[in-house]
Order: structure tokens, then C-alpha cells, then sequence
């Protein structure tokens, strides 16, 4: 199988339909872009993981706490499970969770669990953190409306004739990752504060603020954007929620030096990790956008949701479909 997520078809097929044990604490569990489980006590937990060679821990504890936040829980513990390569050092697992506590502290959260293996099975060092939350289970979670979905703002809580928003911008992940590690060559072709800006993007990585204000300005569905990109992450919406799409490929929030490095690395800015940014879906998109830029968190409406199966990507007068989820282009460079 290709790296990265697995495709579409092999989550359905060889994940999602082997779980057949349900449970009435549940409320929310695993299906198609749904990154998280949602218990009736209360709590709401999600497992993400990454090799340390692409993502530092502290972007994985981000992405998680992000992940939280889109449902309105607070984070508050984590547990951090590592798998070590066998020519690891014992430095590097202390520098790792010296990392990860600084993380911790600053967001008030409690590692409640941590663990490591050295095995000869990775190649390289991976991390797999869990993400524990807290929600009043009594609250709407700033929801006008009733159901399990549109509480949690989960995926299908997308319907038919809603705007597509979308916080800051795309492809900040990956334009980090690929500034940071291809400095040299980028420097080569471009002044050098355009890798030095770029590379500070992790800056973005947080969604937490745009969740909170979100949450209190009508929003309806809320996805974090990840590996795949944009491409991907409407398509997990659109495929979890069952509608259709219709969106404005120019009106996609794009950062100029995302768009050069893509160019000089030859990857599509499209389908490039994009964590940091938020997608939504809203009744009323200028009143959700509106109070995001009162926020100081730039925002923009890229389209509408549509009552059928089409996903549209429309460029000018030119129409194409949207494809299901490639490769993220950052597993296509060599680090």
C-alpha cells in the first residue's frame, strides 16, 4: 500500500465494516471523516499519530487538541505511546518528551499515560498520542438545532444548501514542513526570508480560536484539515455528510509562499497537509466569517454544499470533479 492514510475504499472495506461491536455510551465513533469518538458521559477522545521524521510532537499533540476543540470539548490529558527504532538513543526519547511537556504545560494538559518500545519493526521513530476532553454533556455546544450530529458539529451535520468556510489558510502544515527541511534548495531559487516565513507558519497550526468562535456564530459542521489537503478534506466532508459540492477553486485561501515552494518542489499545494486550517459549513457563511475576522482569524466562503452526488471544483468556466484522496504530497518529497 502507498504511504500515508489509507485510501477511501480500504477504510470502508477493511476497517470501518469489521467494527460491529456498538455500545449505547457511545455516541459518535469511527466512519468516513470522523477524527474522533464522542461518549455520553462526557468525554471525547481522538488517536493521531506521525513519524518524527516528518511531524515534531508537538504537531501531533496540536493536531489532536485541534480535533478536541472542533467539538467543543477542552483537552485536558493526554497519553503519548512511542515506537523506537533500534539505532534510537535514549537522548532522543528524553528530548521528545521534554517537547511534548512544554506543549503540555502551556495548554494545561496532563500526560496520563506515556510509554515506549525500541523495535525492530519501524525504521524510524513514530508517536501515537491520544487526546482526552471534557464537554457539560447538557450544553448545545452553540448548536440552535437538535440531533446528535448537529450538537458535536460532526461531519454529517453538513447539509444541503450551506456555505463552505474556510479558516486561514491551506497547506500551512506541509509549506513548514517542506520550508524547514528543504531550506537550502528553496534559498537557492527564492530570498531567503521567503523559507524563513514559511517555515515559521507552524505558528497557524492552532484551530482552537476559530472553534470557539465558531461554536458561538452558527456553525454547523467542522472538519480540521489534514493529510490530503483541501482536495481531501472536502471530500471527507462531502462523502461523511452525503451531499454534493459546489466550490470556487480561486477563492481558495492560499499563502504566496505555498504557492513557491509547491512550484519549486513540484508538489500540488492542493492535496498538501493543511493543518492549522479549520473547514465549516454554515446556514449563514458571511455571519460565520464575519465573526472570525472580528477575531482576528482571516476566513472566507469557497462555496456551497449542494443536494446530490457531484463535487465540483470549479476554476473560471472550466468544471472538474473532485477525485478521492491522493497521496499527501508531503510523502512524495524525499527528506
Amino acid at each position: 500500500m502507498k504511504t500515508g492514510k489509507v485510501t477511501e475504499n480500504i477504510l470502508k472495506r477493511s476497517i470501518l465494516r469489521q467494527i460491529k461491536t456498538k455500545r449505547q455510551e457511545v455516541i459518535n465513533g469511527a466512519g468516513p471523516g470522523e477524527d474522533c469518538a464522542i461518549f455520553s458521559h462526557g468525554m471525547v477522545t481522538c488517536t493521531q499519530g506521525g513519524a518524527l521524521s516528518v511531524f515534531p510532537v508537538e504537531a501531533i499533540l496540536q493536531k489532536n487538541v485541534n480535533i478536541l476543540a472542533a467539538r467543543g470539548a477542552v483537552p485536558v490529558a493526554v497519553g503519548i505511546n512511542v515506537l523506537l527504532a533500534e539505532d534510537a538513543e535514549e537522548e532522543q526519547l528524553k528530548n521528545l518528551m521534554a517537547a511534548a511537556e512544554v506543549f503540555c504545560g502551556m495548554d494545561q494538559l496532563q500526560i496520563v499515560q506515556a510509554d515506549a518500545q525500541v523495535t525492530p519493526v519501524v525504521r524510524e521513530n513514530y508517536v501515537t498520542v491520544t487526546a482526552y476532553g471534557a464537554v457539560d454533556d447538557n450544553a448545545s455546544c452553540g448548536s440552535a438545532e437538535t440531533g446528535t450530529d448537529a450538537k458535536w458539529h460532526t461531519v454529517r451535520a453538513a447539509k444541503p444548501e450551506q456555505d463552505v468556510v474556510i479558516s486561514k489558510w491551506i497547506g500551512l502544515e506541509g509549506t513548514a514542513i517542506l520550508a524547514d527541511r528543504h531550506r537550502e534548495s528553496i534559498s537557492k531559487r527564492y530570498p531567503s526570508w521567503l523559507s524563513e516565513e514559511a517555515a515559521a507558519f507552524r505558528r497557524y497550526l492552532s484551530t482552537v480560536p476559530e472553534a470557539a468562535v465558531a461554536l458561538k456564530s452558527g456553525v454547523c459542521a467542522m472538519h480540521n484539515l489534514s493529510e490530503g489537503g483541501i482536495f481531501a478534506g472536502l471530500w471527507e466532508l462531502a462523502e461523511g455528510a452525503g451531499v454534493g459540492l459546489n466550490i470556487d477553486l480561486k477563492k481558495l485561501p492560499i499563502r504566496q509562499e505555498t504557492v513557491e515552494i509547491c512550484n519549486h518542489l513540484n508538489v500540488n499545494p492542493y492535496e498538501l497537509l493543511s493543518g492549522g486550517s479549520l473547514l465549516m459549513t454554515a446556514k449563514d457563511g458571511a455571519a460565520l466569517v464575519s465573526a472570525l475576522e472580528e477575531a482576528g482569524i482571516p476566513a472566507v466562503i469557497v462555496g456551497r454544499t449542494t443536494d446530490g452526488n457531484d463535487r465540483i471544483i470549479r476554476n473560471e468556466d472550466e468544471v472538474r470533479y473532485l477525485d478521492r484522496p491522493h497521496v499527501d504530497g508531503i510523502y512524495t518529497i524525499r527528506f
